[in-house]
């Protein structure tokens, strides 16, 4: 063996003819395409001579060229102007150059080291883009409106990058409103933003499926408008005739979908907002998935609380239990700590003031750990206890720096080792006992003071006696 050489396992020396055959498969279909275009200028003598619109109808070439690409890619109508003159052919294939190397597998276990390369046309660009002078220019040249080169249409392009005006020019050019991408996805599918509403508007009013099914996860647009939290979407669909209670593969209906979905604080609006506009066409709240969560199990778990109290409003049932054999109840304790801000306390006043399961006792101090950080919490699940057995475990279990920082309430908790709790809170439980599940309806109407009816309802005071 000569000095610097190194020998090839048998693995690697597999994998090098494997990229050897890729390379001549790709070889092979650059061959197959129709007119390889490397340079449109030098060609421009042979257009200007070709009669008008002769490309119309020819299959679609391959485009590399770099000038063409920097045209398009820049929105440059006077250079497309030169590139595509009258009777020049623009129903193109674009074949970037370059771009991020990621692994792809090659079979048997191999991997290939490769430029991550995605075709498009020139629709497919400016359509994405806005640049809708250089769209109307293509398609006045002839570029075909329902190539898919890359798996979308250019109409998904326009949608999903909210593009209105392109989408409008694509739809007047015969673009396909019910085009299913390689995704399964139509263009309705694909409007997921509230920018993409006036999109969402001109594909219904050029004929899109308002209940039609994506491929794989079967969610129709009203699915999609409720998952990203969106009330505009959601009223122009339902206006539209979209079904309110569909069901998806997941067994989700849109109402599942909307609380089913992570919210962040700036988020609970306006999932609340189309969980009020579903409810309101009659949607569901009792319609569980495929693992037996209600929409009340979700909002729960993503500590919405005005759905949370907008589904017990029409009915939910706060102890139908999961295939986990969980409650509402379970789901909010489990993530009262993540999401402090959301005000976790009001959804679990809430469940209890409509009668909830209750944690066993025993359980009391790992939910204590678990949902330290938030002290209201903890005063509420407490207040709905008669007696309660507090124990060095309870002092154990709060972290010291939480005990620091909410010093107050978790003494006046700890002190219940040795004081039993008050004769008015005592007088409280046994009203809420013989109330059962009817706190909510019968405490509001009551003729007593307002101070005594938030007590009765477990409000707030920062500390248990």
């Amino acid at each position: 063996m000569s000095r610097g050489s190194f020998v090839f396992t048998p693995m690697a020396l597999r994998s090098l003819e494997l990229d050897e055959d890729m390379l001549e498969r790709y070889k092979y279909k650059k061959q197959l395409a129709s007119c390889h275009l490397n340079s449109y200028m030098l060609r421009k003598e042979a257009r200007d001579r070709a009669p008008l619109r002769s490309g119309i109808g020819l299959p679609a070439a391959i485009c590399q060229d770099v000038v063409v690409q920097n045209a398009l890619y820049t929105g440059d109508l006077e250079a497309l102007q030169h590139l595509f003159p009258r009777g020049s052919r623009a129903n193109l294939i674009i074949e970037p150059q370059g771009g991020d190397m990621r692994w792809i597998a090659t079979g048997e276990g191999l991997w290939s080291l490769s430029y991550e390369q995605e075709l498009t046309t020139p629709l497919h660009i400016t359509a994405g883009r806005g640049f809708t002078n250089c769209l109307r220019l293509l398609l006045q040249r002839g570029a075909s409106v329902d190539l898919t080169p890359g798996g979308t249409t250019a109409l998904h392009e326009s949608c999903e990058n909210c593009q209105p005006e392109c989408t409008q020019l694509l739809l007047i050019h015969g673009a396909n409103a019910n085009a299913v991408s390689e995704e399964g996805l139509m263009p309705l599918h694909v409007c997921t933003s509230p920018e993409s509403l006036e999109c969402a508007k001109y594909l219904l009013q050029y004929g899109a499926a308002i209940n039609g099914r994506s491929t794989d996860e079967d969610d129709t647009p009203l699915h999609v408008a409720a998952r990203n939290g969106l009330p505009e979407h959601t009223e122009l669909y339902l206006r539209y005739g979209a079904a309110v209670d569909k069901q998806n593969i997941e067994g989700l209906t849109p109402l599942n979908a909307a609380c089913s979905q992570r919210q962040e604080m700036q988020d609970l609006q306006r999932y609340f907002k189309v969980c009020q506009i579903l409810l309101g066409a009659g949607a569901d709240v009792h319609t569980m998935d495929q693992d037996k969560h209600s929409p009340l199990h979700m909002a729960c778990k993503n500590v919405n609380p005005d759905i949370v109290d907008l589904l017990l409003a029409n009915d939910a049932c706060v102890n139908n239990m999961d295939y986990g054999g969980e409650a509402p109840m379970h789901n909010i304790l489990k993530v009262a700590c993540y999401k402090v801000s959301h005000q976790p306390e009001r959804i679990v006043r809430a469940l209890l003031n409509h009668g909830s399961i209750r944690v066993w006792p025993g359980a009391l101090p790992m939910v204590l750990n678990h949902c330290s950080e938030s002290p209201r919490t903890i005063e509420v699940l407490l207040n709905a206890y008669s007696h309660l057995k507090v124990t060095d475990t309870w002092v154990e279990s709060v972290p010291p720096e939480v005990f620091k920082e909410h010093k107050e309430f978790y003494e006046s908790v700890f002190s219940l080792e040795l004081t039993p709790r008050s004769l008015q809170h005592l007088a409280r439980c046994r009203l809420r006992s013989f109330l059962e599940g009817r706190v909510h309806k019968v405490v509001p109407k009551l003729n007593v003071p307002t101070f005594i009816k938030n007590y009765l309802l477990l409000d707030y005071r920062g500390y248990v006696h």
